[in-house]
């Protein structure tokens, strides 16, 4: 059996934890640049405020009063989150981690257990831990868990858990469920499958195999067997990111280099600490950037240039230093930028990094470790950016006016009791 446990709402929970007085109104978490809404609490949905709707409608419609924004504190939220998946993990025989807010468990041994009741108590140590509300579904494929975790989101009657653990539930819940809300099937898939015809996880249950095969690739053919009850969706212990990908949209357009190697540097040294976070090095470093799409009226460009490194790495100044000499190569002056970004790909294992005779000496390879081990402990503790690299300077250009404090990684937004 396997579970999954998802963080309900997560960003605006993350908020609701040191801000208890906004439990039950209305709030929603901005986009980077304060730009569109990306997450909602339940009271957000239910005055129809949908997902990507632009801040400054937001505010045409509504004011400060009557729904809260809030801008993205990613420090915030990843730290917080950290707690919970702490928790799922002491929890489960096998734990793995699928997105910032979601995991699942293999629940191998322990089936003779009253999993519904396992599952309810870990939502409540998790909510008495973390005061992070979370919905679990238990199912014997991750299909039908993902399927059954929508119902424990949806229904107060599961008390946070829904358990899919009989072909007589499976049936109900696909009857129930939207076929583009099917994992591994999503919107693309659904648009294709609803002009044949069918709308739900059970129209596409009661499809013959044959003709899944026929029509659509091995992803969706797999997503028909774990339907069926079949497990089989590779279970990868190594769920680390095949690529990285750290971009943003400018407030203002930017014509000077300078400025935009700034931007390029920030993003490549968050590239280089994510990289570090999963304990991976990355082989091949690209940096894009292009004007604006929509100021016709500006003369447009974009492009894209790659730089292989000899020795795969996730250094902060060997990644800051390519992708910034990458920048130089692909700069052209007399247009104004709206974006830019750097990609980190053929990502490979730490522990299997080799030097290359031609690149840097072992000695400074080491000696970029330990700085890197500095950097990352000192920005853990006292928050992001807290100590950058001279490149960076002070990354200034992105707005975040709703930004909430840094309650748990920095000593100066602690909270303090009367």
């Amino acid at each position: 059996m396997y579970a999954i446990i998802d963080c309900d709402n997560c960003y605006v929970s993350c908020e609701r934890v040191f801000r208890p007085d906004l439990n039950g109104r209305p709030v929603v978490v901005l986009s980077n640049n304060d730009g569109c809404v990306v997450a909602r609490s339940n009271e957000a949905k239910a005055l129809g405020i949908k997902a990507g709707t632009p801040y400054y409608q937001l505010r045409q419609r509504f004011t400060e009063d009557q729904v809260v924004a809030f801008s993205s504190n990613y420090e915030l939220y990843a730290e917080i989150t950290a707690r919970v998946m702490k928790i799922v993990e002491e929890a489960a025989p096998q734990f793995y981690r699928y997105s910032i807010d979601e995991a699942f468990c293999l629940l191998k041994g322990m089936e003779h257990l009253d999993l519904k009741f396992w599952g309810e108590q870990l939502h409540e140590r998790i909510f008495k831990s973390t005061a992070m509300p979370v919905s679990i579904g238990i199912a014997p494929t991750k299909t039908l868990a993902k399927m059954a975790s929508h119902f424990a989101k949806k229904y107060k009657e599961y008390n946070h858990c829904c358990l899919i653990d009989s072909e007589e539930k499976a049936h109900k819940a696909m009857q129930l469920y939207a076929i583009d809300e099917v994992w591994g099937i999503g919107r693309r898939y659904g648009a294709r499958l609803k002009a044949q015809g069918i709308g739900t996880a059970m129209d596409f249950y009661n499809k013959q195999r044959s003709w899944v095969k026929r029509n659509f690739t091995v992803n969706a053919e797999r997503t028909w067997r774990e339907l069926h009850g079949e497990d089989c969706i590779p279970t990868e212990e190594n769920t680390a990111k095949q690529t990285i990908c750290t971009s943003r949209t400018f407030p203002k357009n930017i014509t000077d280099f300078d400025q935009l190697r700034t931007m390029v540097s920030y993003y490549a040294s968050r590239c280089a600490e994510k990289l570090r976070g999963q304990n991976s090095v990355a082989e091949k470093v690209t940096v894009f950037i292009a004007t604006n799409p929509f100021r016709t009226d500006l003369p447009q460009f974009s492009g894209a240039e790659e730089t292989t490194l000899l020795t795969p790495d996730n250094s902060t100044q060997v990644i800051v230093s390519t992708a910034v000499e990458t920048l130089k190569r692909l700069f052209k002056e007399g247009f104004e930028y709206k974006r830019a970004g750097v990609i980190v790909s053929e990502i490979s294992p730490a522990y299997a990094v080799q030097t290359n005779l031609f690149d840097y000496d072992s000695n400074t390879y080491q000696k970029h470790r330990r700085i890197d081990e500095v950097m990352d402990r000192i920005n853990r503790v006292h928050g992001s950016e807290t100590l950058v690299i001279a490149a960076q300077q002070t990354h200034k250009n992105i707005r975040r006016d709703l930004i909430s404090p840094a309650y748990t990684t920095r000593w100066s937004d602690i909270l303090e009791a009367d």
